[in-house]
C-alpha cells in the first residue's frame, strides 16, 4: 500500500517544483523546496540574527582562509528518491574568497567549493536537524554548522558520506567549538548564553 500511495505524490511533486519556481514570496519571506517539500520562512527574529552576526562575524575575522559569506544564498542540490534536486537557503554559506563563486551565480548555484553551511534554528528545528542535513551530505558539503538554539548546543557535522555526515561534534553554548581547517579556530560560544 505504501507503494501505491507513492505512485501519485512523484506527479505532484512535479507540479510542486513548477509551482514552486514560479512563487512569488512576499518581501523577506523565504521558500527553499525540501525533500518534495515547499518550506515559506517568515523572517528571521532578532535573536537568530544576533547568533548569525556573532557566527558570521567570528568566522570571517578568524579563519585562515579569507571567506566570502552569504546570508541568503539558494543552493541546488541532489535529491534521492522521487524529485532529483533541492533548492535550500541556508542562513549562511561560506566559500574561499579566491573561487569568488558568488560573483555572476545564478539564484540558485551548485554547492561546488562550498566550504561551509551554517543554520541557526527556528520554529521548526527538525527541519535543520534532519533534512537539511540529509541535502548537504548528499551535496558533499565538507561542513554543516547546526546552532541549536532550543537545545543550547553547536554542532559540527562533517565528513559527508552518502545520505549523512560520519563525524559531529556537539558542544554546549559557552564552550569552544573546534572548526577544521580551511577555517583552524576553536570558535566561541560563551556569548551565546
Amino acid at each position: 500500500m505504501t507503494a501505491m500511495a507513492r505512485e501519485p505524490m512523484a506527479a505532484d511533486e512535479g507540479f510542486l517544483l513548477d509551482f514552486f519556481l514560479g512563487m512569488d514570496t512576499p518581501e523577506g519571506f523565504r521558500a527553499e523546496f525540501i525533500e518534495g517539500d515547499i518550506v515559506v520562512t517568515p523572517p528571521p527574529d532578532g535573536n537568530h540574527e544576533r547568533f548569525f552576526s556573532r557566527l558570521t562575524k567570528q568566522i570571517l575575522q578568524r579563519a585562515e582562509t579569507d571567506m566570502d559569506v552569504s546570508g541568503g544564498k539558494g543552493l541546488l542540490l541532489p535529491r534521492g528518491g522521487r524529485c532529483p534536486k533541492n533548492y535550500v537557503i541556508p542562513d549562511a554559506t561560506l566559500v574561499p574568497a579566491e573561487l569568488d563563486l558568488f560573483l555572476d551565480a545564478e539564484p540558485w548555484m551548485p554547492s561546488d567549493g562550498v566550504a561551509m553551511v551554517m543554520e541557526v534554528t527556528s520554529s521548526k528545528p527538525d527541519r535543520d536537524r534532519v533534512a537539511k542535513r540529509h541535502c548537504y551530505a548528499r551535496a558533499g558539503i565538507p561542513l554543516y554548522l547546526l546552532v541549536d538554539r532550543s537545545k543550547s548546543t553547536i554542532t559540527l557535522f562533517s565528513e559527508p558520506a552518502g545520505e549523512d555526515y560520519v563525524g559531529n561534534t556537539t558542544t554546549p553554548f559557552g564552550k569552544p567549538l573546534p572548526l577544521p581547517a580551511p577555517f583552524s579556530f576553536d570558535l566561541e560560544t560563551t556569548d551565546f548564553l
